[in-house]
């Protein structure tokens, strides 16, 4: 950390920014660089990764960042799921809240507030008002790096925003020959509102109120487009304003000083034009052209809201330096991943991965512990808990995200563990698949709780309640509920934690017919949740219960067809009676967001059981291969159709390790290696899909360290080949060094390894590397090396 950077922190925290960090974060020693100024936030900034630019401390609540325009020809009125879209080229507000780079068509983006140079004469929500209350945006007037966004937009406001876990700090400079407004787009977050408020106080340099909003995938299913949380705001002014007015709709009542309204969400699941609420302020530019707002944030009440701000952005905080305190943190937590050596752009998609791998979950608790819980109620900590999270995608973060989140900050992963069983107790005892604030949104497909909590418990989250949230679990996965046996909100948002659980009992596999996804697909997310669940009652110390899922773990055997096509074999849906209905493997039938070649790889926990059906080693070689592989040779690691390899989703990224099960390590390192190569790179298209909530990101962080937590609950690592020459992992009581004499991005291939100074043939780390730590030299080279690993597999774990 350099010497002016530590004199701006101090700053900071002389001023009061004290609380920064949503719970007390690991610090490792202090880093010999800034290793924030490695980070590029524009990465993933088109609607392929739909993240955000703006400031955020990890984990944080608030996420201060643009809202754009759509661009020209949008099927929906949305810029982007992340509300920042690089091609576009308008901005219509800085939201509070974000999330990192989700699916459907957005979430939160809350109260967006958007300085403007005109008379607000017009109703900004008016449909008639149209371009009016935007301004464009240049790239070349915009900065953004961990916890500082800059930009000068085109109508002459200089906009420099920043973020505490709780608290968004801006400073707006007006030009001083024209009016100078602040719009509060109370209304609009990124999907609509139902409700929201203002109440405008000059006298106190206040503004306040909330939104009412929720409606994520709502347009998906007209019984899910509703509301299921509140966002409570105070915003104080170091300078003087005038009361500018409100509107609702059409309407405007300039010099009003309160207000509300929502925009609804349609008949579509999307705000309709000409419907929205807010109000606006305005300041005297001649005589105070520079403006700071400190605004505190709460879902409990706005009480909770002043409180954080008190807490966390006292008066005379400036944006200045809590955007370096901020960074101060963000180095702390980059640095418990040192890297060495590679080029800035490796460096720069590795930082800029491990940055966007720790942006969620969110914390959901105020400073003083209370939460507002999915029953509506007023909740504090668990005991050992630290803070409440919210946001859990779970059918993406199960398989890498959750697992790099505990191993640098075990006990951030004990706190989600908690809070998700915190939810489930909430909510009728079901563990919802995907949670948006204190919403049970049920997106996606499979019981993804299990391994998630499993994984958190294995790679050293141990400070949660272990036995009731695995006896939670075990009851919904062995009696069925009345919302498992419910179609509403199918195929996208069923209701059930185990949609179908009944027909899943009576005839272990996911028939043609029953509530759920796609049926094959959620077999196999099925049988990795029993899996998950089989470690979960180990650690709980339930013997019986370990067997009883593991065995029920291997039922994907069920939907293996043999003669699925005339040439080869695959699992495939199924009917009830026990028919096989027509199968196409390039299809997506009974399958999600994938095809069905694409899916026969998700057994693994269990790769030699899959390859046992297979018909054997050889034959599992050849159609992995193919699976990779174009006819001509040429890679096929993503766009190469759906008989191929689509690693910029969740169910294929798995598949590249399976080579390891096969004693040819040295194909897994290439076709990793190629991944990385093509897929990510340090432009704003440089992220693969939605990075839905780091999970894609984690994905390349393991890559590049040259492991990978294959097995869905459990922390024995695959070994891949390392990007750097060092890189050492600082985690609680532990170090992990990884050194890789020759490595570079052509030099994948292992041409010998060393475990704690030991020559190791293995390709894989038992769990207990994990927890101790140690030390891997690598001997990396541009050719492949086919004897090493090729015997020491690592091992499958199919039913006992």
């Amino acid at each position: 950390m350099s010497r002016s950077l530590l004199v701006v922190v101090s700053a900071a925290l002389s001023a009061g920014v004290l609380s920064l960090a949503p719970v007390p974060l690991l610090a490792a020693k202090a880093p010999a660089q800034d290793l924030a100024a490695e980070v590029n936030p524009f990465i993933g900034t088109t609607n392929a990764g739909n993240v955000y630019p703006g400031p955020t401390v990890p984990f944080g609540m608030v996420a201060f960042s643009p809202e754009m325009t759509a661009l020209p020809g949008k099927r929906f009125p949305i810029a982007a799921p992340g509300g920042y879209e690089w091609r576009s080229n308008g901005v219509r507000g800085f939201s509070l809240t974000h999330v990192n780079g989700t699916g459907c068509t957005g979430a939160s983006g809350d109260i967006p507030l958007m300085p403007v140079t005109l008379p607000v004469e017009l109703s900004p929500s008016s449909a008639d008002a149209g371009m009016r209350y935007t301004s464009l945006l240049d790239h070349r007037k915009e900065t953004a790096s961990p916890g500082a966004y800059t930009l000068t937009l085109d109508n002459g406001v200089a906009v420099s925003l920043a973020a505490t876990a709780r608290t968004a700090v801006g400073q707006f400079q007006f030009p001083a020959d024209k009016p100078a407004n602040l719009l509060f787009r109370t209304s609009d977050s990124e999907v609509g509102s139902s409700d929201s408020t203002i109440i405008i106080d000059p006298a106190t340099r206040t503004v306040r109120g909330s939104v009412t909003s929720g409606n994520f995938c709502g347009y998906l299913a007209e019984d899910r487009r509703e509301s299921y949380y509140t966002l409570h705001f105070v915003a104080e002014f170091d300078q003087p304003f005038e009361v500018g007015g409100t509107w609702r709709d059409d309407a405007v009542q300039a010099g009003a000083r309160e207000g509300g309204g929502g925009t609804t969400y349609g008949s579509k699941g999307h705000p309709p034009a000409g419907k929205g609420a807010g109000g606006w302020i305005s300041f005297d530019a001649k005589r105070t052209p520079v403006v700071t707002a400190r605004i505190g944030v709460s879902y409990v009440d706005e009480a909770g809201a002043r409180a954080n701000l008190r807490r966390e952005s006292p008066k005379g905080t400036t944006v200045a330096a809590t955007q370096a305190a901020t960074r101060a943190q963000w180095n702390a937590l980059l640095g418990q991943v040192r890297v060495q050596g590679g080029t800035p752009d490796e460096r720069t998609v590795f930082y800029t991965a491990l940055y966007h791998a720790m942006l969620a979950p969110n914390l959901h608790s105020d400073g003083d512990g209370r939460y507002r819980g999915m029953d509506g109620k007023v909740h504090g900590l668990s005991k050992r808990q630290k803070a409440q999270y919210a946001n859990y995608s779970g059918w993406d973060v199960y398989r890498s995200q959750l697992q790099l989140v505990t191993l640098l900050q075990p006990q951030v992963g004990s706190d989600v563990a908690q809070s998700l069983l915190n939810q489930a107790d909430q909510n009728g005892g079901v563990w919802d698949r995907w949670t948006h604030i204190t919403g049970a949104t049920g997106v996606m497909n499979g019981d993804p709780s299990p391994p998630s909590v499993a994984a958190i418990h294995a790679f050293g989250g141990r400070s949660f309640d272990l036995q009731r949230a695995y006896a939670s679990l075990k009851q919904a996965a062995t009696v069925p509920t009345a919302r498992d046996l419910d179609k509403r909100g199918c195929p996208v948002l069923c209701v059930g934690q185990r949609p179908g659980l009944d027909q899943w009992l009576a005839l272990k596999y996911m028939p043609e017919g029953a509530p759920g996804w796609g049926s094959a697909a959620d077999t196999l997310e099925m049988v990795a949740a029993d899996f998950g669940l089989s470690e979960l009652a180990l650690a709980a110390g339930d013997a019986q219960g370990a067997r009883q899922f593991r065995e029920r773990s291997g039922w994907w055997r069920n939907l293996y067809n043999p003669k699925a096509t005339a040439q080869q074999g695959y699992i495939q849906p199924r009917n009830a009676d026990g028919s096989w209905p027509a199968f196409d493997p390039a299809a997506d039938e009974g399958f999600v967001e994938g095809s069905g070649a694409q899916y026969l790889w998700m057994v693994p926990f269990d790769p030699a059981g899959l390859f046992q059906v297979l018909g054997g080693r050889e034959a599992s070689i050849a159609r992995l291969d193919a699976f990779f592989r174009k006819p001509d040779g040429g890679w096929a690691v993503t766009k190469s159709g759906p008989l191929h390899a689509e690693l910029d989703n969740e169910p294929s990224i798995a598949a590249p390790w399976l080579y390891n099960f096969l004693g040819q390590p040295w194909k897994t390192q290439e076709t990793v290696r190629q991944a990385m190569r093509q897929i990510w790179t340090n432009t704003p298209e440089g992220m693969p899909g939605n990075d839905d909530l780091g999970q894609m990101s984690s994905w390349y962080v393991w890559s590049a360290l040259g492991l990978y937590p294959v097995y869905p609950g459990r922390a024995d690592l695959v070994i891949g080949s390392p990007l750097f020459p060092e890189v050492v992992i600082a985690r609680p009581g532990a170090k992990i060094v990884v050194r890789a004499r020759g490595a570079a991005m052509d030099a994948p291939y292992v041409q010998s390894l060393r475990v704690d100074g030991k020559d190791s043939g293995a390709s894989w780390l038992p769990a207990d590397f994990v927890q101790r730590g140690g030390t891997l030299d690598f001997e990396l080279g541009t050719t492949k090396n086919e004897q090493w690993g090729a015997q020491d597999v690592p091992p499958s774990h199919g039913p006992r």
